[in-house]
């Protein structure tokens, strides 16, 4: 393998492993957005 082909298999291959964990991470923040969703507090007493 020549020295352009393996640049070009590695930085394919680190792109696109670059790609996967991105879009694992996006599944993974979506699972925690469903499991712990947002609820705004409620003001506990007003002053004044």
């Amino acid at each position: 393998m020549d020295t352009w082909t393996f640049g070009w298999t590695l930085a394919l291959i680190g792109m696109g492993g670059t790609m996967l964990v991105l879009w694992i991470l996006s599944l993974l923040i979506l699972l925690i957005k469903k499991l712990f969703p947002y609820r705004p507090e409620e003001p506990a007493a007003k002053k004044g």
